[in-house]
């Protein structure tokens, strides 16, 4: 069956249905990433966007639900150049066009995907809609795309409910924006018992627990539309307790602080960015997805000052809090797949709180 992506600026792209056959309009942007689709798919920071897929051929190994970062898939469609319709692998379990179809996602294969990031990385990230709809209508559909917003996408992705992953050594109290699944997982590796909290969680529970410290989780949207977490953040600030943070997290611990963040051109969203620790100047390479970003121009010295920056455009990516055992990064060090070169932050973190290195 046809499908159509169709832009706010009017471009069209036909190419072959995939997955659900409903119409959806989202926030289309685009992922540099050459391996790992299946973590893409259920990284629950793609709430509210439809992703495009730069590499090639996707859906050559299939689906291995070992490996999924979310119990279900997060983007609102998927694009791609050519979806592999007999995946190969000992691991595989089923078939992206089976799992888009089975959470009801729909997506689009065989459009010029190169094109269509020139244009987001041209004109910016902008809307679109996937229809299977031969009989579109620009003039009605455009002012449309141009009126769709995210919203705050926070709440559909977060837990219901606490729940703990057991552990001998530090105790971490986790907050869920929209959390992929090795976040917990790398802390509890590391010995420690982490304990998931809800977005809408008050400081005060969080607090009470008496954790050895905290982490802020990734998440999806605009982190200015999390105004109550913000006001819970800053109590978490204004306590003494050690504070990682991680993407959303990140920039939601700098809003609660004074500092200011922005909307991307077309953020950053692949597992090959280069970001420089300006206390070693030594360089990693780092897994990314974000459209926003921390303003770094009014930012107030005692509060925080920069930790790590983008080296391909000098963007913000972390900070380090002044007289405060609290430390937030743009990336993503339990980058799963992708580079591990910045797990050791994680390590810092757990040395942050008293424990071993």
């Amino acid at each position: 069956m046809k499908a159509f992506l169709i832009l706010e600026d009017g471009h069209v792209f036909t190419g072959t249905s995939i997955g659900a056959k409903k119409e959806v309009i989202s926030e289309i942007v685009f992922n540099t990433s050459m391996t790992g689709y299946l973590e893409v798919l259920t990284d629950p920071s793609y709430a509210g966007q439809a992703v495009c897929m730069t590499y090639p051929l996707i859906g050559n190994y299939g689906i291995c639900y070992e490996d999924t970062e979310s119990l279900r898939p997060w983007p609102d469609g998927y694009i791609v150049r050519e979806l592999s319709r007999t995946p190969s692998n000992f691991r595989c379990e089923d078939t992206i066009q089976n799992f888009l179809k089975r959470f009801d996602i729909p997506g689009i294969a065989g459009i010029d995907t190169r094109a269509l990031t020139r244009i987001l990385r041209e004109k910016g990230t902008m809307n679109g809609m996937i229809t299977t709809d031969e009989n579109y209508d620009l003039d009605t559909i455009i002012p449309r795309l141009k009126a769709y917003t995210t919203g705050k996408v926070v709440e559909k992705v977060t837990c219901s409910e606490k729940r703990v992953l057991k552990g001998s050594g530090k105790k971490v109290a986790l907050l869920d924006l929209g959390a992929k699944n090795n976040i917990a997982k790398s802390l509890n590796k590391r010995g420690c018992e982490v304990t998931i909290y809800p977005a809408s969680t008050t400081a005060e529970e969080i607090l009470a627990s008496n954790p050895d410290g905290i982490m802020l989780s990734n998440g999806p949207g605009d982190p200015k539309e999390c105004t109550e977490v913000i006001k819970e953040i800053r109590k978490l600030y204004e306590s003494d307790t050690p504070i990682f943070a991680i993407c959303l997290g990140h920039q939601l611990m700098a809003l609660a602080t004074g500092a200011d963040t922005h909307k991307m051109k077309y953020g950053h969203r692949g597992g090959n960015h280069p970001v420089k620790d300006l206390e070693t100047g030594r360089v990693y390479i780092s897994s990314q997805n974000h459209g926003y970003v921390v303003d770094t121009d009014n930012l107030d010295p005692k509060v925080a000052v920069p930790a790590f920056i983008n080296v391909n455009d000098g963007t913000n990516e972390g900070l380090k809090y002044t007289g405060k055992n609290i430390f937030t990064v743009q990336f993503h060090p339990e980058a799963c797949p992708g580079p591990q070169d910045s797990g050791y932050l994680f390590d810092r973190f757990i040395k942050m709180m008293g424990g071993e290195e």
